[in-house]
């Protein structure tokens, strides 16, 4: 039985509840029991969907929206301090909660699972949550992304496992006591937080310093980052047991092959001693790894290692996540939200490898002026593995331009890399665009963390017609 809302949650204000880590928490409170409000920018789906539940959601910002009986407003770090809500919280003495602190009390009483590292989060919490559900655990679990089946991004559950996805983008995951952490990679981004690997790094042990006496660290052997963190714990981790997995030979959880099929892929692991064979239903090897990364996390809170690989296989995807958006005129539009480089390159050979000699098409939209700065370059290369790409202009998020930082960089370093792309300024084009490229048995890639997946109906829609 999960543990009662806390007295000052009962009536709580989000500002951007329509949010992915937002409207998870707000949907657990509420499934809970709590009256809950908030207000975003503009509707959604996910406005409707917390409409459902009961909740209060205001489109637009205004201190009105701000209820006389709110006993919390809830902020995630893309919230200005210029914001009306918050002002109008701080002229009433009405507390505000970070959503990392509101996530933080809802684990309390149950057995956490944690899931952090710069990329992988969504996909690696959201094959736990699936895979425990179709084992009748019934787990609460709070994601960045919704899920194919449920449809959802959160979920009260009556179990006692709480499955989270722990951003390290701000450093909240600090605020987490889990039973058990998964820690993916270890890459520098979020530059607008950190400097240097070396501040990721303390970052990511702070995190592994906060696991629960007697817990689980489940951290990658293959890559170098997560490696480097492992080799700076040594010795460090007190009674915390320390589980890797991938590839390399030295690993606790060693992949011994992956075989694609098609957008799908079949994993065999050496887990304690003998070999165990299961399937995964997204393409590519590091969707694999996400998967071997779950096995190992449940293992080590005591689920069944075959149950729990029979049950990783019920998983379906999660939205934007290499999701199919349909099929038209002989070509297959897939949804990517990889902004990273290193996103960007596994999402493209997982592509290139379930192409089967067709081609590959992108429609690529940089996420942040900061991370453009410091990865265009990067990104640029990335695009070479495509057969051609469209490269958006930069959507900004919660940033303000950089003078001289532009979708130009990307363009120019993927010209460069000998990639075929060009750029394109207006969004409305390019399902046109992409019409005169695309030839039977492509496939069409949307890729970004912005509002380029908006362009996979619209692309579809052109094909048809």
């Amino acid at each position: 039985m999960a543990p009662a809302v806390p007295t000052t949650m009962d009536r709580p204000h989000f500002i951007g509840i329509g949010g992915a880590g937002m409207s998870g928490i707000a949907k657990i409170l509420a499934q809970r029991g709590a009256r809950v409000a908030g207000s975003d920018a503009k509707e959604s789906a996910t406005a409707a969907a917390l409409r459902a539940l009961g909740v209060t959601v205001h489109i637009g910002h205004a201190a009105g929206h701000l209820a006389e009986d709110a006993t919390c407003v809830v902020v995630s770090s893309a919230i200005r301090q210029d914001n009306p809500e918050l002002a109008a919280a701080a002229e009433r003495g009405i507390p505000v909660v970070h959503r990392s602190d509101a996530l933080a009390r809802l684990m309390d009483g149950l057995r956490p699972i944690a899931v952090a590292g710069t990329h992988g989060k969504t996909t690696t919490t959201s094959m736990l949550a699936v895979a425990l559900d179709a084992l009748a655990l019934d787990p609460s679990y709070a994601i960045g992304g919704d899920l194919h089946g449920p449809g959802t991004n959160a979920r009260h559950g009556a179990g006692e496992i709480f499955v989270a996805e722990a951003d390290e983008s701000d450093r909240s995951f600090h605020k987490y006591a889990p039973e058990v952490a998964i820690i993916l990679n270890a890459e520098l981004d979020h530059h607008a937080n950190y400097a240097s690997m070396e501040e990721i790094h303390e970052s990511f042990e702070i995190f592994v310093g906060r696991i629960r006496p007697g817990g689980t660290l489940v951290v990658s052997a293959d890559q170098e980052g997560a490696r480097e963190l492992t080799r700076r714990l040594a010795g460090r981790t007190g009674d915390v047991r320390v589980v890797t997995y991938g590839e390399s030979e030295d690993a606790d959880v060693r992949i011994l092959d992956v075989t694609p099929r098609g957008l799908t892929s079949e994993v065999t692991v050496l887990l304690d001693g003998r070999e165990l064979s299961f399937g995964v239903s997204v393409p590519g090897r590091h969707y694999a790894n996400n998967a071997v990364a779950a096995l190992a996390a449940g293992v080590a809170l005591g689920v069944p290692a075959d149950d729990l690989a029979a049950a990783l296989g019920k998983y379906t995807g999660v939205g934007r996540r290499l999701q199919l958006k349909g099929e038209a005129a002989g070509a297959q539009v897939i949804d990517s939200y990889a902004h990273h480089p290193t996103e960007m390159t596994a999402d493209l050979e997982a592509m290139r490898g379930a192409a089967a000699g067709s081609r590959v098409l992108v429609v690529f939209q940089p996420h942040l002026f900061s991370r453009t700065q410091e990865l265009g370059t990067e990104m640029g290369r990335a695009l070479a593995l495509a057969d051609a790409s469209v490269v958006l202009d930069i959507y900004p998020a919660r940033e303000d331009p950089i003078p001289g930082v532009t979708s130009a960089m990307i363009i120019d370093a993927a010209r460069e890399a000998g990639a075929d792309v060009r750029a394109e300024h207006d969004m409305a084009a390019v399902p046109d665009v992409v019409a005169g490229m695309v030839r039977p048995g492509d496939l069409v890639l949307t890729m970004g963390a912005g509002d380029v997946t908006d362009l996979g109906p619209r692309i579809l829609a052109r094909l048809e017609s």
